[in-house]
């Protein structure tokens, strides 16, 4: 495979049009935008000056759990997303409005506090890093958000929300030009890369680490929100990112997306339970490291430092010995090893098969690899629950070419590849079957199409 060419310009300006999403899409957007701009003017703050981005969400078509684990997914980004309107403040402070929940929140940058919306979390993260990388350069903004992206539903709205307010304020504060964000951020999937550290609270490089959101994910949302191709899925390799290939996504064929209705959040409760599907290949990594004396940093570096990393290998002996001799209090050794074959699945053999089959126009594969990597996170990584099962397997039933779970599990969403011309009709018999079994989620679910779409961006003023 080629060496990965680099993705710039770091910081992307568009059009809506230049941006190729489909017309109900660029509508919905061009609504958002009005309704983030009137909540700026509630607030008073000036018209002139305002500058716009387009931050969508992601499907994860593959690649279950593998990002901080050093594997590869196939992304794209969704046709849903959050506007946010920002202008920069004369004071160092951010104020964050809400433009549909009507809520604001305000963090002098002298002392940040903890707030008590659920949502401040994330940008409190994104004040107290950019400060810690980058100090006084940092401007103050008002910003005002607008999002149509289902919250706590796996599609990435919390990273979403990060992703867009780190654009904002390092745009507005010009802090590309500064020689740590040349040394540290070079390309677009290193920018990717800080801002999944930013959220995870690790390092970067020569960007030192600051506390995160609590969660010991990687930088797979932050990847397909900034760098995803629209009218493509896009493979990535992860620790570092690197854009590996793309592949046209079939025009007569759409993504159904089904939100289960089941909150899958990544504070409280839900934050434990990912962080105990993460501690499992942290456990592999620390056991193969104390076995053999290694450095490994992720499970890909251990399978490659166990004589593995060629594409169809079978998992080295002396990795799945480690991994049995990893058990502990919190994991048995079954489960080790459930999670090593899960990942070595994933990220050596389904992937890049998927990636080929959709190539080829082979969707009878692809729909049986997809298969094997949903039976994957239901048997090994334990993260999926009743409605995420259902769905998949109803959409399977109502003719989709496949279908997947997606996200950090324990709730969320499932994709499903339908034709383009009965995706109405499949969504209405969707969604009836699955509210028929679960009645309870009406208020939640929801049920609604994307083609892939473009990355994030700043409009183009006109």
């Amino acid at each position: 495979m080629n060496a990965p060419t680099p993705i710039t310009p770091t910081l992307l300006r568009l059009s809506l049009e230049d941006a190729r999403l489909r017309p109900r899409a660029s509508n919905a957007y061009a609504r958002l935008l009005v309704e983030a701009h009137r909540a700026l003017d509630d607030g008073n703050v000036p018209r002139d000056e305002r500058r716009v981005w387009i931050v969508p969400g992601r499907i994860e078509v593959l690649g279950k759990h593998v990002d901080y684990a050093g594997g590869r997914s196939l992304l794209c980004a969704a046709e849903r997303g959050i506007v946010l309107v920002a202008r920069a403040r004369v004071d160092s402070t951010l104020i964050v409005r809400d433009a549909r929940r009507r809520e604001a929140l305000s963090l002098p940058f002298g002392k940040v506090p903890q707030g008590s919306l659920p949502w401040t979390v994330y940008p409190r993260t994104v004040v107290r890093r950019l400060l810690h990388n980058f100090g006084d350069t940092l401007l103050g903004a008002d910003v005002a958000i607008a999002s149509n992206l289902p919250p706590a539903a796996g599609v990435s709205s919390s990273s979403a929300l990060i992703v867009g307010l780190t654009l904002a304020m390092a745009s507005l504060s010009d802090l590309s030009s500064l020689p740590q964000w040349a040394a540290g951020i070079p390309d677009r999937t290193a920018l990717a890369g800080y801002i999944g550290a930013l959220e995870n609270g690790a390092d970067f490089g020569v960007l030192a680490g600051e506390r995160g959101v609590g969660t010991m994910g990687g930088a797979q949302d932050q990847t397909a929100i900034l760098c995803s191709s629209p009218g493509q899925v896009d493979m990535f390799s992860w620790a570092p990112v690197q854009h590996e290939q793309s592949v046209r996504w079939p025009s007569d064929y759409i993504f159904a997306i089904g939100v289960s209705g089941i909150i899958a959040a990544k504070t409280g409760a839900a934050k434990e339970r990912y962080n105990r599907v993460a501690r499992t290949a942290h456990r592999i990594v620390a056991s193969w490291n104390e076995t053999h004396g290694a450095g490994a940093r992720t499970l890909a570096e251990s399978f490659v430092q166990a004589g593995g990393g060629a594409r169809g290998d079978e998992i080295p002996p002396r990795l799945l010995d480690a991994a049995q001799r990893g058990a502990d209090d919190e994991f048995t050794a079954a489960q080790l090893e459930a999670r090593l074959r899960q990942f070595h699945a994933e990220a050596f053999e389904l992937v890049h098969g998927a990636a080929d089959a959709l190539e080829r126009r082979d969707l009878v594969l692809f729909g049986d690899l997809v298969e094997r990597s949903q039976r994957g996170a239901e048997q090994a990584l334990d993260n999926q629950i009743a409605e995420t099962v259902h769905l998949v397997e109803y959409a399977r039933e109502l003719g989709a070419v496949a279908s997947s779970s997606f996200g950090a599990g324990f709730g969320g969403s499932v994709w499903a590849m339908v034709r383009a011309d009965e995706a109405d009709r499949f969504l209405g018999q969707w969604r009836d079957r699955y509210l028929q079994i679960h009645p309870g989620t009406t208020h939640r679910a929801q049920f609604f199409t994307s083609a892939p779409g473009a990355p994030a961006f700043e409009m183009k003023q006109e």
